[in-house]
């Protein structure tokens, strides 16, 4: 079995889901799920103190860092180097997702005993669905992949079948200071989840928006969704949106269903299927990771 260190909290998920849970010996600091992994000792952190910061001030901190070319995380190569990994999964999509270029390729670099890195950079479902049998592969878990890509697959499918023919006009908001849309896989769970968003970008890096281009999209649904931040931080983030709109605003939890490519892909679906569709995609789950606003 390879000793796993990851950096990426989806690759954890994926690798917990595939019953190799217990093939990992390191985690980046956002690996939080499954609670289990929260025990695994920490391979890296920020190298900004973003604690008790708004978006606004996260925002100007983030963009002065990567102007500079520093990297927005510190690895920590001692500890890489006394775990020995055997495999590192790792991504090279974002910047501010985890660690990714110069300082974790100098790490690997330096260590005595260099592993296989497994890159992950899905832009949609279908590239997360690759990163899942990519996971499987490397961990000997190449039937339980397939088993997770297809349930998956059909519980999307699912949600789709039950709310063919009826659309609601959203605007996903990844971030709201500034504003950015939705991009890479989120637009695609959006409609498939029967709901139209004008501004997503399907694929693509997520943008900056104004306000006015959301009031143009003329939305019946406004879905805050800041990228890494929970229930209760976006609850706060979408209360203090102004009210350019009569659309109906939603909070969700980001970090489990939509910043994160893993294996909950296929609930966040059913989430906005039942938050746009409520009549026909019903929630049968006993957690609620949802709150209406107005």
């Amino acid at each position: 079995m390879p000793r796993i260190v990851s950096f990426l909290p989806a690759a954890t998920e994926i690798t917990y889901a595939l019953g190799a849970g217990g093939d990992l010996v390191g985690r980046s600091h956002e690996c939080d799920y499954p609670p289990e992994a929260r025990a695994l000792p920490v391979v890296s952190k920020p190298a900004l103190p973003l604690d008790g910061m708004t978006q606004k001030e996260i925002d100007t901190a983030v963009a002065a860092r990567l102007a500079t070319g520093e990297s927005l995380y510190q690895v920590d190569e001692k500890l890489l180097d006394d775990l020995q990994p055997d495999l590192v999964l790792t991504q090279d999509l974002c910047q501010v997702c985890a660690p990714s270029g110069n300082e974790l390729s100098r790490a690997l670099r330096e260590m005595s005993r260099p592993p296989e890195v497994l890159w992950l950079t899905p832009r949609n479902v279908a590239e997360i669905e690759q990163n899942i049998i990519a996971i499987g592969d490397a961990t000997g878990r190449q039937e339980a992949a397939r088993a997770l890509v297809e349930r998956n697959r059909a519980r999307i499918a699912r949600v789709t079948s039950a709310v063919a023919g009826a659309v609601r006009r959203v605007v996903f908001l990844e971030w709201t200071e500034p504003l950015f849309c939705g991009g890479h896989w989120v637009p695609e769970m959006v409609a498939a989840a029967g709901g139209d968003d004008p501004l997503g970008q399907p694929g693509g890096d997520s943008r900056r928006m104004t306000w006015d281009d959301v009031a143009a999209a003329e939305p019946e649904m406004l879905i805050v969704a800041p990228c890494g931040y929970g229930l209760a931080e976006a609850i706060a983030v979408a209360k203090r949106l102004p009210h350019i709109t009569e659309a109906q605003v939603y909070a969700v939890d980001a970090n489990a269903y939509f910043a994160r490519p893993g294996p909950r892909v296929a609930e966040g679906v059913e989430l906005l299927g039942h938050i746009f569709h409520p009549e026909g995609v019903s929630w049968n789950h006993d957690h609620t990771p949802w709150e209406r606003i107005r």
